[in-house]
């Protein structure tokens, strides 16, 4: 069982575990930082014969970055939730829908947040993230579990403008820097023993926007992985953002979406928070 997290100013993290007291210990020693290079699940099984207690212990207060450096793809699924499908008025989808964010646009999970020049619907997506240990083709479902590295919690940010109203692919919506924040930890799956039973939430300004489960989810985890793995090869590293549940700005009545000063707090059960403060251009 296992927690780790990049810790230090942007560019200049360390790679860190929690010990079980909760304290920040350095891996910089063991592993040069949290890259498709160390993300593996061998490598990961190694660290977690280490004893913490014999590492160095960093401050506490450092900045938290995003949780892989490096990231080869940023996957997403959308309209994955079937309450949130509902909301929005489109159909529940027969397959899961895919598209990506740039990687430009990962941040640490507290770090503040440009809205973008020009934009006037910026919006909030809690979402389990999945972060790939194994090298993914054509995997089996039943087997697709044992293909991820760890889970952490995303902040899909999207401006649905860009994303829904100027035509072209979802991507120019979802992918302007900062709007996809990850972390504080990667969580090792064999402290999440089920990832379609993890509550999820999110709130804005501490008024709580979205409070749903994962067991909301029209395709689970090992049906994603495997379905994409059909269509791609999934590397070490990647990414996998496997959608939002009801409560977006989107999908209120009057529509709601993201000013200036607003703070946007999230989280998931087992995997930690985020907070972010949003900031003009």
């Amino acid at each position: 069982m296992m927690k780790l997290l990049r810790v230090g100013a942007k560019g200049q993290e360390k790679p860190a575990i929690l010990d079980d007291a909760g304290r920040y210990r350095d891996l910089s020693g063991v592993i040069s930082d949290l890259t498709p290079k160390t993300v593996s699940c061998e490598t990961l099984d190694k660290i977690k014969a280490l004893d913490p207690s014999g590492l160095p212990e960093l401050d506490p207060g450092l900045r938290t970055g995003a949780v892989v450096a490096d990231t080869p793809n940023f996957h997403c699924v959308g309209l994955n939730y079937a309450r949130h499908a509902d909301e929005t008025g489109m159909p529940r989808p027969s397959e899961p829908v895919l598209f990506s964010k740039a990687t430009s646009a990962l941040a640490g999970p507290d770090d503040d947040i440009m809205i973008p020049k020009g934009s006037v619907k910026t919006d909030w997506e809690v979402e389990l993230g999945v972060i790939i240990g194994r090298e993914a083709s054509h995997v089996p479902e039943d087997h697709a579990l044992d293909y991820i590295a760890g889970y952490t919690v995303i902040n899909d940010v999207s401006e649905r403008q860009f994303q829904l109203e100027q035509g072209g692919q979802w991507v120019k919506g979802k992918s302007a820097p900062g709007f996809g924040p990850t972390g504080p930890w990667l969580v090792t799956p064999d402290e999440i023993p089920d990832p379609q039973n993890l509550r999820l939430w999110l709130k804005i300004n501490d008024e709580i926007q979205q409070d749903s489960n994962t067991d909301d989810m029209i395709f689970p985890v090992a049906t994603i992985i495997s379905y994409m793995s059909r269509y791609m090869t999934l590397r070490v590293g990647d990414i996998i953002a496997t959608g939002t549940p009801e409560g977006v700005g989107l999908g209120q009545n009057p529509q709601r979406y993201l000013k200036s000063g607003d703070i946007v707090t999230l989280g998931i059960e087992g995997l930690g928070e985020q907070r972010q403060k949003f900031v003009s251009a």
